[in-house]
């Protein structure tokens, strides 16, 4: 029993499919905050377009001999290859009928965000000759990932919201979660620097752990956090329910940041840091239950 358990975890981690559904978190957490009703089409392009995005991101940099890899996620996807191409095949198709129920600015970002996601995988500049993609541009990769994440979460339910009666969203509470959101996964993204900072030395990649080192960047995780919580208090405006879920969630957060080493197995990135993110959600469901 036990070993099917593992291998349930593994497929659900490595397929990526854990990682859409922190999205589908994510997405929640912002329709909570908002008080909006969710929009299960837009849940369901955050998940099918997260998926397609990490499983397409993975197949383009797949190794030269994947199965000696000292990464088990690694040896895992490249092992399932037929797997992880129809995953990505179907999770692709999907978000076509989806994003017809989107309105037209919410299909404006969906296109640009789709477009930076592509610059970042794909190498499609070029200066003298030598061919690179934006995440090879020095300290520029952990600010497109919070930044796709940021208003692929925060930015399109807000904007399929756009119009309606029923909720109304202020541009500052907008930039307020827009940041906060931004903050968070940069904050929780850093760790997986550090823990490659080596391979990506040798691939030339400057990261921000490359740039400023391992204690430097943990302590930016820290401040990033911190952020977290001002702009958290600004925009709950009182000590309430969301407050205490959220501020749990970075204090939880900032732990599992100090704790993490590149020695570390991947579960403890790939499920306790990115579950952080479906974490929140949790916390919010539970003290919505306490009286305060």
């Amino acid at each position: 029993m036990n070993k099917y358990l593992w291998q349930t975890l593994d497929f659900l981690l490595y397929s990526n499919i854990f990682i859409a559904l922190c999205a589908v978190s994510q997405g929640l957490v912002t329709y909570w905050l908002i008080q909006a009703k969710p929009e299960p089409y837009v849940l369901g392009l955050l998940f099918c377009s997260t998926l397609a995005l990490y499983n397409f991101s993975i197949l383009l940099s797949k190794p030269e001999k994947p199965e000696i890899s000292r990464f088990q996620r690694v040896r895992w996807i490249f092992s399932h290859y037929r797997l992880m191409i129809t995953l990505t095949i179907i999770s692709a198709i999907a978000i076509i009928p989806l994003s017809f129920f989107l309105n037209n600015s919410s299909n404006i970002l969906l296109i640009g965000l789709g477009l930076i996601s592509i610059a970042y995988n794909l190498p499609i500049f070029s200066i003298d000759d030598k061919r690179f993609s934006l995440r090879n541009i020095p300290g520029i990769k952990l600010f497109i990932i919070a930044m796709v994440w940021a208003a692929s979460c925060v930015l399109l339910p807000i904007l399929t919201i756009e119009g309606t009666n029923s909720v109304t969203i202020t541009l500052n509470e907008t930039i307020l979660l827009f940041s906060m959101h931004f903050f968070f996964i940069a904050a929780i993204t850093v760790p997986f620097d550090i823990r490659d900072i080596f391979q990506d030395k040798s691939n030339q990649l400057k990261t921000i752990p490359v740039i400023f080192g391992e204690k430097k960047s943990l302590l930016i995780c820290q401040v990033l956090l911190a952020s977290y919580l001002l702009l958290l208090f600004n925009f709950t405006e009182k000590i309430d329910g969301n407050f205490f879920a959220l501020s749990l969630t970075i204090f939880v957060s900032g732990w599992l940041i100090l704790k993490s080493k590149w020695k570390k197995n991947e579960y403890y990135y790939f499920l306790f840091l990115d579950g952080t993110m479906i974490l929140q959600l949790i916390m919010l469901l539970i003290f919505s239950t306490i009286p305060l």
